[in-house]
């Protein structure tokens, strides 16, 4: 993850001096993104069973996949997705459990200089993220933690950089709104309030 922090404000100082170039994306265009994105929630998670656990939620990073359908030269519909985040889940600073989580979402995409080297764009969208493979360890070991899925809206920038008429590279940072309302052995305790920000560089091919 600090490879991808390194590497976006070099990305987004960039995309202020995009130059002209002749692969301009039109209408009808799909563009194939493979890459890696870093999930890190907010600090301070939640305060859970009343106030008895303060919980903390720790990042993950794992490979992602989107395609993008160009509506028009500067309107792009995007869809995300990635194998199975893991997290760490903590309660008042002790390991409790890891849990894994996929994230699709849909966005859309407003390309400033389709016909740039360098395109810097913003979307919003929503997120769908499911929870998963719950495994409960230390203070919560011989009990059962369950997660409800969640949905909210997203947000997303970032800068395509050119490489050829058809390959690019990408840098974004995505914002989730994910809240999932916890149970353990079926009783409610509280929301976990996890609200990312997502990292990622990406390497897309347009067709």
């Amino acid at each position: 993850m600090n490879i991808i922090h390194r590497c976006l404000p070099l990305l987004l100082v960039a995309g202020a001096v995009a130059v002209p170039a002749a692969h301009a994306a039109q209408a009808g265009d799909w563009e194939l993104k493979v890459g890696v994105h870093a999930v890190d929630p907010k600090s301070g998670n939640g305060d859970l069973a009343d106030g008895a656990f303060q919980a903390d939620v720790g990042s993950s990073t794992r490979p992602t996949i989107s395609l993008e359908y160009r509506v028009t030269a500067n309107l792009g519909l995007e869809v995300l997705g990635a194998l199975p985040f893991q997290h760490d889940v903590k309660l008042n600073g002790t390991k409790a459990a890891t849990v894994k989580q996929l994230p699709p979402t849909v966005t859309l995409n407003w390309h400033f200089l389709p016909e740039g080297k360098v395109d810097p764009f913003l979307g919003v969208g929503f997120n769908y993220t499911r929870f998963f493979s719950i495994r409960e360890k230390g203070p919560l070991e011989g009990t059962s933690l369950d997660l409800d899925d969640s949905w909210g809206a997203s947000a997303h920038a970032g800068v395509a950089f050119a490489l050829t008429d058809r390959w690019s590279l990408t840098g974004d940072v995505r914002w989730a709104r994910i809240r999932s309302k916890a149970k353990l052995n079926g009783d409610g305790i509280g929301t976990v309030t996890i609200d990312p920000l997502v990292y990622g560089l990406a390497v897309g091919y347009r067709f």
